[in-house]
């Protein structure tokens, strides 16, 4: 059976554009996907686990050929594990909204923690690093509340969308689908480019 994770990476709940764009997709997608299943991975329910000195200590013993021990060895099996619900899914949708020009520092989070040699990259020494996550898809919903293309800087900067999409395509996963929704809040005309937005989710969920 396909498995897709949602992947929430906002705090606002109702509120939240980026969530609102994830539900209008998972409707579609549901209604045109019914044998699928769907899960959720709110990134804000205190469970992902820390990423500091003993996961770090754990990273670069792997990284060498050695085995994490001590408070190295937990750190990397708590990583591992968060690796694995992650891995379990065939496709992805992951809810974004811009932070300070870039993510959420939850997602940052997230991305520290299961990128792990072995498990979403492997490296050479002649040819450098080489994704995992091969065969499996995503889509990425991308909000922000003033900045937009063809803004000046005075409006913000795109670290957000291009630090991601980047990282999943590193990881593997080229096949990346976006549906943006930039700026929802500084604009004369948000009604407009929301409309359009779902409509995007909304046909994305039914053919995708």
């Amino acid at each position: 059976m396909t498995h897709l994770l949602h992947v929430a990476a906002s705090p606002r709940g109702a509120a939240s554009e980026s969530l609102a764009l994830a539900s209008t997709f998972l409707d579609a997608y549901a209604e045109a996907h019914p044998e699928r299943e769907i899960t959720h991975r709110d990134l804000w329910d205190g469970t992902l686990p820390a990423f500091g000195p003993p996961a770090a200590e754990a990273k670069m013993a792997v990284f060498a050929g050695a085995q994490p021990s001590g408070e190295g060895a937990a750190a990397w099996a708590a990583a591992t594990a968060e690796f694995r619900r992650f891995d379990a899914a065939d496709e992805y949708l992951f809810s974004v909204p811009m932070w300070n020009a870039g993510v959420p520092y939850v997602l940052k989070q997230l991305i520290d923690v299961i990128s792990q040699p072995g498990l979403v990259f492997g490296f050479d020494p002649e040819h450098g690093y080489r994704g995992l996550l091969r065969g499996k898809r995503a889509v990425v919903v991308y909000t922000s509340a003033v900045y937009g293309d063809g803004r000046g800087p005075a409006f913000g900067r795109d670290f957000q969308a291009t630090f991601f999409t980047d990282w999943l395509h590193w990881a593997g996963i080229a096949d990346v689908e976006e549906i943006h929704f930039r700026p929802n809040l500084a604009t004369a005309d948000a009604a407009t480019a929301r409309q359009a937005a779902h409509a995007r989710a909304r046909d994305l969920g039914k053919t995708w």
